[in-house]
């Protein structure tokens, strides 16, 4: 796996979003966190609190005087903005800027994204100090997002440039039924559904129980799902027998 960015957050309006973003971090494996003049100084007791038990990027978080120091040993920076400055810089969304990160990262690069306070921003003199601009393209009639919010997205693109397949099952599941016991389940069926007319016209009795195994194979059961299918299919045959039964006694007492 390669190196993942840094997370640079220019922390002047910062408090307990500083542990939000670190929890977000650790669900997608950053762990670089680095502090520019924290608000309230650091350490602070309600970052871990807020982290909800991450607490590694925050146990390695580094503090700097400025945007600049903070990003001094990286070579590469965005910088996660949505507000329109006047700087000509190229505009990317998180997974395009994800993908440049992985490139970078390859090459053995290091790299980094900042982030700034919810209400005003970065400023345009530390925006100025990145090679691009990540913009999260959402709907225009509402683009409040809080830090936690765009942290995640944009380390979940990461994540997937590193991790392209959904990972593995939580638990193994129980292997798939037998050939004997799957086959047990489609005659028990069958005698049934002919009991109960389904096969008609005869003629077509082969063909729809074709169709019938094909479709029941495909959905792979387990012994156990075998079992409790066979017990269905029993319970709807002696219902359907009681009903026979009552209809049976009432047409005798009509007839008396």
């Amino acid at each position: 796996m390669s190196p993942a960015p840094a997370v640079i957050l220019d922390a002047p309006q910062m408090g307990e979003n500083i542990g939000a973003a670190a929890r977000v971090m650790a669900n997608f494996g950053l762990e670089d966190l680095r502090l520019v003049n924290p608000r309230d100084g650091w350490p602070q007791e309600r970052a871990w609190a807020s982290a909800s038990g991450a607490h590694w990027p925050l146990n390695a978080a580094r503090v700097h005087r400025s945007v600049a120091e903070a990003i001094g040993d990286l070579r590469l920076v965005f910088a996660a903005t949505a507000r329109p400055r006047e700087l000509s810089l190229p505009v990317l969304t998180p997974r395009q800027a994800a993908a440049e990160f992985a490139r970078a990262a390859a090459a053995g690069i290091a790299t980094g994204l900042l982030f700034g306070g919810e209400r005003a921003g970065l400023e345009t003199a530390d925006i100025a100090l990145c090679q691009a601009v990540v913009t999260i393209p959402i709907d225009p009639r509402f683009r409040s997002l809080n830090l936690a919010q765009a942290v995640a997205i944009n380390a979940y693109e990461w994540r997937l440039t590193q991790h392209e397949t959904a990972p593995p099952a939580f638990r193994e599941g129980p292997p798939p039924a037998s050939r004997e016991a799957l086959m047990g389940l489609y005659e028990h069926l069958e005698r049934e559904l002919h009991a109960g007319g389904f096969f008609h016209p005869p003629e077509k009795t082969a063909s729809m129980v074709q169709n019938l195994r094909a479709a029941l194979g495909r959905a792979a059961f387990t012994d156990q799902e075998v079992r409790t299918l066979r017990g269905v299919v029993t319970a709807l045959a002696r219902g359907r027998g009681k009903v026979l039964e009552k209809l049976a006694r009432r047409e005798k007492g009509d007839q008396a």
